[in-house]
């Protein structure tokens, strides 16, 4: 990590400016301070959709109101009597519940989406990302393409042909986008009743989404990150135990800006009998597995699979689900329930559960725990850029494989339509051999930062039907990838044909299995009309 992956140079105004508010204001990596939630809240939403760094965002479009409104010291009120009450319940009695009681905002820009996966790993923190859909990747700072090379390869002969590789796919992307701009405007036209402006955020979106494979995993994104004292000290532990020397480099430098905001819930990190003893353990336990895990699968090829397998349920799962429904509205015991689920028709189960998930009128009423006494596993094999998006769920059970380019590519049909596919293949090709030219220098942790994001990646999912409901009916809305709605609405069907539960399935009522084409049309159909309703509340 270095001074140039931050792409602002503030003047000294702007600096004093910012400096009430942020933990620095010349290094990429920085925490958010004497400002309200909501601001908080606010700043890290406009984020994911701009190409601005979060400071210069706040220059540009909060400090006038913040500035006026909030004391910069208000926030440092008491700040070192309830410090060394916190240092001395943790050092004393061990209590770690007391670290969920406080929390910080974290920004961590110019990462690459290697890093970016291992920052959203954790289930109780929040995260925002810069969005491949509304940012084209065209910039370039010091002259040079927005990605990461990684210092692993520091005088290695695979340096040059790395960058030489990515050079070509940055530049690819570019030259492509306004042609594939202009075959989907000659593809679906604009409607009269579309504003210039919701016809060009659309035709941009679907030209983004169509060209982001060709976006190499080392490509740098900005990410805001909100948690407390005790998920970042499970972050940093595992950041520091890894063996990317970027992910080792960014738990260094959140550590000192965390220390800025919340230091009582982070002392026993870097104690050599505490934090130390912890990363240790995560370290030689990973390399031991590896070396153990080797001679066992070493020569077995990966079978064909389809994308999506769904590969362990529950028969009686249904069932289990309709006598957890009649526990709340029961005084009987677990098992005599099952007992009488077990009993009832299949109608009538179904009558019981379609009761119980009620009238819903949009997909955020939600049925209650009674859907989490069932879970789904479901193997997945889709392209990186599907991946990034589904991986960002939290309240589930997922993993995955290191990104590699033995499962192939996918290929979106707008790029032969535009005749682009000569172009694509070799970018895929040329990314498969700088793949195999790093594993070959010694490098196999390194190498998935040289696939580029249209590669297949093989993870699975476990998720009770609760979790399934929320992930499947928000990833299929119209406004959705392509990618990852083919994936979530799949999974809705193996629930209802694969594991017979199709009360269940049927609850999901707002899986969307239509095909659109313009995916973001409603949707920025929609915020126009909100936007226009505030500027003419009488209309």
């Amino acid at each position: 990590m270095t001074r140039a992956a931050t792409a602002d140079d503030f003047t000294p105004d702007e600096a004093r400016a910012l400096a009430p508010y942020f933990t620095n204001t010349d290094r990429p990596v920085f925490a958010l301070k004497n400002l309200p939630e909501t601001v908080k809240g606010a700043l890290f939403a406009r984020y994911s959709r701009s190409a601005k760094s979060l400071r210069r965002l706040f220059l540009d479009e909060f400090l006038d109101q913040v500035a006026a409104a909030v004391p910069a010291e208000s926030a440092t009120v008491g700040s070192q009597r309830a410090d060394k009450l916190y240092a001395r319940l943790l050092g004393e009695y061990g209590d770690d519940s007391v670290a969920q009681l406080g929390g910080a905002h974290v920004a961590c820009e110019g990462v690459s989406n290697v890093l970016t996966k291992v920052l959203e790993w954790g289930r109780l923190m929040a995260y925002l990302e810069q969005s491949t859909r509304y940012v084209p990747l065209t910039d370039r700072s010091n002259g040079r393409w927005k990605y990461l090379v990684p210092a692993e390869l520091d005088g290695s002969p695979v340096r040059e042909t790395f960058v030489r590789t990515l050079d070509a796919a940055f530049e690819t992307y570019a030259r492509w986008i306004p042609a594939i701009e202009t075959h989907f405007r000659t593809k679906y036209p604009q409607s009269p009743r579309d504003s210039d402006s919701v016809y060009r955020a659309v035709i941009r979106a679907k030209a983004l989404d169509t060209l982001r494979g060709l976006l190499p995993a080392a490509t740098q994104s900005n990410v805001g990150l909100f948690g407390t004292g005790q998920a970042y000290e499970a972050l940093l532990l595992r950041m520091f135990a890894h063996p990317l020397r970027e992910v080792r480099a960014h738990a260094d430098a959140m550590l000192a800006e965390l220390r800025q905001i919340i230091p009582a819930f982070l002392t026993r990190i870097d104690q050599p009998d505490r934090g130390g003893r912890w990363i240790d353990y995560l370290a030689a336990t990973r390399r031991a597995f590896q070396t153990a895990a080797d001679p066992i699968v070493a020569g077995a090829d990966a079978g064909p699979r389809p994308e999506v397998v769904l590969t362990d349920f529950d028969p009686d799962g249904e069932t289990k689900v309709v006598a957890a429904a009649l526990y709340g509205a029961s005084a009987l015991p677990d098992d005599q329930l099952i007992a009488i689920a077990r009993r009832l028709s299949a109608d009538e189960r179904a009558s019981l559960l379609r009761a119980y998930t009620g009238t819903r009128t949009n997909r955020r009423h939600k049925p209650g725990r009674a859907f989490e006494r069932t879970t789904y596993r479901f193997d997945v094999l889709t392209d990186y850029g599907a991946f990034r998006d589904l991986q960002r769920h939290r309240l589930l059970t997922l993993d995955w494989q290191p990104l590699s380019t033995r499962h192939g590519y996918t290929q979106p049909a707008a790029i032969e339509e535009a005749g682009a596919l000569a172009d694509w293949r070799e970018i895929m090709e040329r990314s498969a051999e700088l793949y195999d030219a790093l594993v070959d220098d010694g490098r196999r942790d390194v190498a998935p930062y040289g696939v580029v994001m249209a590669y297949r990646v093989r993870f699975y999912m476990e998720m009770n039907a609760r979790e399934a409901m929320h992930l499947i009916e928000l990833r299929t809305a119209p406004q959705g990838h392509p990618a990852y709605r083919r994936v979530c609405q799949l999974m809705h069907r193996a629930i209802a044909e694969v594991a017979g539960h199709r009360g269940i399935a049927d609850a999901m009522q707002f899986a969307d299995h239509s095909e659109v084409e313009l995916e973001r049309l409603q949707q920025e159909r929609k915020i126009e009309e909100k936007r226009n309703r505030t500027v003419n509340p009488t209309t």
